[in-house]
């Protein structure tokens, strides 16, 4: 459940407005609406904060849950993952005419976003030597990295034999 249905929750179970709740606990209640509606995040400690106004607590439970990914995603986090075991500033700089050239013709063929953002994205993250940036990128499974390895220029950086033992253990 979402911050947002939890707090809604509980507010509809103990009857109190968005005004009620903005005067009990000094939230603006413009900034209420907006999380109820998803235009704003709002921290755990804030919904919290909230809840405890209406009696209540926020109870967090961590786990980890192993992602789906298609076939094809699944191939290129993989591939992108072991090439960020290589990842350092010495091995950046070594990398760097390689990405330049393929962000160069990825730009040539690449149409509409979020491709075109992410090649900029890309070219920030080299141009800037954000090593921990790019890990972040070649290793997470949220949307954004998904995609942005969709125009990766890392390609040609391993070995074919690196590359290939990748592909073996993905399998088909």
């Amino acid at each position: 459940m979402s911050g947002r249905e939890v707090l809604r929750e509980a507010m509809a179970e103990t009857h109190v407005s968005q005004s009620e709740l903005s005067r009990l606990s000094g939230v603006r209640q413009p900034s209420i609406s907006q999380f109820l509606s998803g235009r704003i995040e709002m921290s755990d400690e804030m919904l919290d904060r909230l809840l405890s106004c209406l009696g209540y607590r926020l109870e967090v439970v961590r786990r980890s849950v192993r992602v789906e990914l298609d076939r094809s995603h699944l191939r290129s986090w993989s591939l992108h993952r072991q090439l960020a075991t290589h990842l350092d500033p010495n091995a950046l700089d070594g990398w760097v005419p390689t990405v330049h050239r393929n962000l160069e013709r990825l730009r040539s063929t690449a149409q509409g976003e979020p491709h075109v953002s992410n090649l900029d994205r890309w070219e920030r993250l080299i141009e800037q030597r954000d090593v921990p940036g790019l890990r972040l990128v070649m290793t997470g499974l949220d949307t954004d990295s998904v995609q942005m390895r969709e125009v990766s220029p890392l390609g040609g950086l391993m070995s074919q034999e690196e590359r290939a033992k990748v592909l073996r253990l993905v399998g088909p």
